[in-house]
């Protein structure tokens, strides 16, 4: 493989890694739109917590458009001709597929439904990530911070 195409499959692969990269979902961590807006305070106790799977990403743009830019630049270097051609599209198509699966499970998460009793009595449910493996527990009193219908869970 000539090192153009060396060069390029690294690059792709380090744009692939770069791209798996999900903004967190903890309590504790905000994106840069959601800093220096109002939100809502309310006190809770926390009823429950259930351990849950939140799922990675799956609009599939960055793992599949990387995974077919190394499948097919891998799949020209094997034959000559019409094969090259054929096994660089058949390289990228298989590309795709295994970049978008490897997004999936690379930015899957660990997280965790919290069951609320607010101080008014209303009873609330928010799933959010779990940070540095913490768990919320039964009885913990804890802040829940709102936003329009976004809710995080913080003490």
């Amino acid at each position: 493989m000539s090192s153009l195409k060396v060069g390029a499959v690294v690059l792709m692969g380090s744009l692939a890694l770069a791209g798996c990269a999900q903004q967190s979902l903890t309590g504790q961590t905000y994106s840069r739109t959601e800093a220096r807006k109002v939100q809502q305070v309310q006190y809770a106790v926390v009823e429950q917590v259930t351990p849950v799977v939140i799922e990675g990403r799956t609009d599939g743009v960055v793992g599949a458009g990387a995974g077919a830019l190394v499948g097919g630049i891998a799949g020209s270097s094997i034959g000559g001709g019409k094969g090259s051609a054929i096994t660089s599209v058949l390289g990228a198509v298989a590309g795709g597929v295994a970049g978008q699966r490897i997004e999936e499970a690379t930015s899957r998460r660990q997280g965790q439904e919290i069951t609320l009793r607010l101080d008014n009595g209303q009873m609330l449910s928010v799933v959010q990530e779990v940070e540095n493996g913490s768990f919320f527990h039964p009885g913990d009193r804890v802040r829940v911070l709102g936003q329009g219908s976004t809710r995080r869970v913080t003490y």
